[in-house]
């Protein structure tokens, strides 16, 4: 009885690998793990005043003006006891040079708006009136 599963599970052939990252994917993956660690920082420590100075990272790869924000961030004060501080600068500068040197091909940028990064709108779960 136990030969056909194993027929079987020769016939589907070896497990299929998943697809290496790509420049893309590697940059939407960091920048939200860079905004993500961003939020956790300010949860944990909102009331240390090096947290409460730093610039706002809320990275959308597509809006021109994170390539700004970037460097913004990178460039604020240093907070030399804060080692998640110094962990998220590093994922900031990574993220810099990987869309300003490695991947500038794969990059479109659908929107040049500055505020947007300040204040981003929030995502929204529920479906507009007519589809509820």
């Amino acid at each position: 009885a136990w030969p056909l599963p194993l027929l079987l599970l020769l016939l589907a052939g070896p497990p299929a690998r998943p697809a290496p990252p790509t420049c893309y994917s590697r940059m939407l993956s960091l920048g939200r793990e860079v905004t993500g660690d961003f939020q956790s920082l300010q949860a944990a420590e909102p009331r240390d005043p090096c947290v409460r100075y730093l610039p706002r990272l809320y990275l959308d790869i597509h809006n021109y003006c994170v390539l700004a924000k970037l460097r913004d961030f990178v460039a604020s004060p240093q907070c030399w006891k804060m080692a998640q501080v110094d962990a998220l600068k590093d994922k900031v500068r990574k993220l810099y040079t990987i869309m300003n040197f490695y991947c500038r091909r794969d990059l479109v940028f659908l929107s040049d708006d500055c505020n947007a990064l300040e204040y981003p709108n929030p995502v929204t779960t529920a479906l507009p009136n007519h589809q509820s």
